[in-house]
């Protein structure tokens, strides 16, 4: 039997040869892109890769089969990112972000009317004036009326909480991303310390009564699971919650919020940093109706709607993988009135200026039944 050196020469021996067969397809792939691009034909041709899955199957040995078909699939894949190169199958959204690169100026507004969601002292406050100098801030009671601001023109920016480290996607704010149009410009993370905020006097054990978002309580679960005799109400933003204590008449009403919130509405912290976590931070989003793409875009978001049928999800991850875009976030949420199909959102570590990207956003809608550009930003931290 040979030795384990021998095995790998031979090995190595083969590799050569698939690599010169490798880039003799992919030589004959830009003549088969040169042709469709002539003739105005999409880079996608359905009929043709089923047809050579079949020959794969029948050709390989049992023992490679599934191996085989793994092979070939990443080969197309491969090819049709290549051909997107030449044959553009989304070339109105490629020039828009090209357009947008050479119009958008070289620095972020540091003043803008700004929405955001719930009152003065809420988290969406903060990481707006950390995104602004002189943010001119309209307050909005839910998120969808930010939303609406921006869509409408009342705002030309709208700041939006979207993720958090401890207690994950904030559901509404993507339910409503895939209702609406708009661009994300700018992301912020912001670190978020949690507080029992009382009125004056107010003791931990004469508070009977505590209030916030629910994803605030969510983050400080274990706090809230160590008091006896307290019950948790639920309300539409931290900052509402400290102005609904500070105007309440009871005396054991307390909010979970921020430092902010308690100096804002004259309230006392009990308990400094009750989250559970605490590296706890959330990122915002600032979205735009407009595509504005600032120096320094590092960072893409985009969503798309997948066949419902094995492989579909494979085949859109595929080209990540191929195109070598690291994905950092994929979040996928229920489509309504469609049983058991998904949006799925995906969030992508690549220069927007850098070649790569561009096939990728040209070429994804031929693996997608719907495809949306969300914009390309880069984030404070």
């Amino acid at each position: 039997m040979a030795d384990l050196s021998q095995i790998r020469e031979r090995i190595d021996a083969v590799d050569s040869q698939l690599l010169d067969l490798f880039s003799q397809r992919m030589a004959l792939t830009d003549e088969v892109a040169a042709y469709k691009a002539e003739r105005g034909l999409p880079v996608l041709d359905r009929a043709r890769e089923r047809a050579k899955i079949a020959e794969v199957c029948e050709a390989a040995p049992e023992g490679v089969r599934d191996y085989a078909v793994v092979l070939f699939n990443l080969l197309m894949e491969v090819s049709r990112a290549n051909q997107s190169a030449y044959v553009s199958g989304n070339a109105d959204l490629v020039e828009a972000i090209e357009r947008a690169r050479r119009d958008t100026p070289d620095l972020f507004p540091r003043t803008a009317f700004v929405a955001c969601q719930g009152v003065e002292g809420a988290y969406s406050q903060l990481a707006a004036d950390k995104l602004f100098k002189h943010a001119d801030l309209s307050f909005f009671s839910t998120f969808e009326g930010v939303f609406k601001a921006v869509d409408q023109g009342f705002c030309q920016y709208g700041v939006l909480p979207f993720e958090n480290s401890t207690a994950g996607t904030v559901n509404q704010v993507y339910d409503l991303m895939g209702a609406y149009d708009f661009h994300i410009v700018r992301t912020v993370r912001l670190k978020v310390d949690h507080n029992l905020l009382a009125k004056p006097g107010c003791t931990l054990e004469a508070v009977t009564d505590i209030y916030s978002h629910q994803q605030a309580i969510d983050q400080c679960a274990d706090f809230l699971a160590s008091l006896e005799g307290v019950t948790v109400h639920m309300v539409e933003n931290t900052a509402v919650a400290a102005k609904m204590v500070a105007d309440g008449d009871n005396p054991g009403a307390a909010a979970l919020g921020s430092r902010s919130a308690a100096e804002v509405y004259g309230l006392e912290i009990v308990r400094r940093a009750v989250q559970d976590l605490g590296g706890n931070y959330t990122r915002f989003a600032c979205i735009s109706k407009n595509l504005e793409i600032y120096p320094g875009a590092d960072r893409t978001s985009l969503s798309a709607v997948v066949a419902n049928r094995p492989g579909s999800l494979y085949k859109v991850l595929a080209r990540f993988y191929s195109l070598d875009i690291n994905l950092v976030k994929l979040e996928s949420r229920p489509l309504p009135d469609r049983d058991f199909d998904y949006l799925f959102y995906f969030d992508v570590d690549c220069p927007v200026a850098a070649p790569e990207f561009i096939r990728l956003v040209g070429s994804l809608d031929d693996v997608c039944e719907e495809f949306r550009y969300l914009g390309s930003y880069s984030e404070e931290v």
